[in-house]
């Protein structure tokens, strides 16, 4: 009886032994007005001029990150038309957009590493963005922070 006893304790140990690893990668995700947010797919362009778009996607939400180059920098947002955060709600026949640009918005997205062999990029954003639409009765500042993106696949755009 010991012997059967030992061997479903040997038997139980054996098979509640197991690793359940996931992996996360690509990632893009944050926390949007302090509720965590993931996309469920996100890919990154590289155009012909340098500049790169970041876009992650969820079932009926866009954002879209914009730099001027891969060079691993801080892009502060709200200054420029060439560095900015887009993030738009499609609602059915309507939908929200919130940007950032000249005099719109603040924040910053920060390049921590493009690998040009393997044709990814990772590295960090936060920024509040404005709702462009004056007749919305929707949040009138979007607040994303904590933002991360790792190992977003880039395509390169061809002329």
């Amino acid at each position: 009886m010991k012997k059967y006893i030992s061997f479903l304790v040997v038997l139980f140990v054996v098979v509640s032994c197991e690793e359940d690893v996931r992996f996360n990668n690509p990632s893009f995700q944050g926390m949007k007005n302090n509720v965590f947010w993931r996309a469920v797919q996100a890919k990154a362009t590289l155009a012909s001029d340098g500049s790169l778009l970041i876009e992650a996607y969820t079932g009926t939400e866009v954002m879209s990150l914009k730099m001027t180059s891969t060079t691993t920098q801080k892009y502060p947002l709200g200054t420029s038309n060439s560095k900015t955060a887009v993030y738009v709600i499609n609602q059915g026949n309507s939908e929200i957009k919130y940007t950032t640009g000249i005099g719109i918005g603040s924040g910053e997205i920060i390049l921590t590493e493009y690998d040009d062999l393997n044709r990814t990029i990772s590295g960090t954003f936060k920024f509040n963005a404005k709702n462009i639409d004056d007749n919305s009765s929707s949040d009138p500042v979007l607040n994303f922070h904590q933002g991360v993106f790792y190992k977003v696949p880039v395509s390169v755009l061809v002329p």
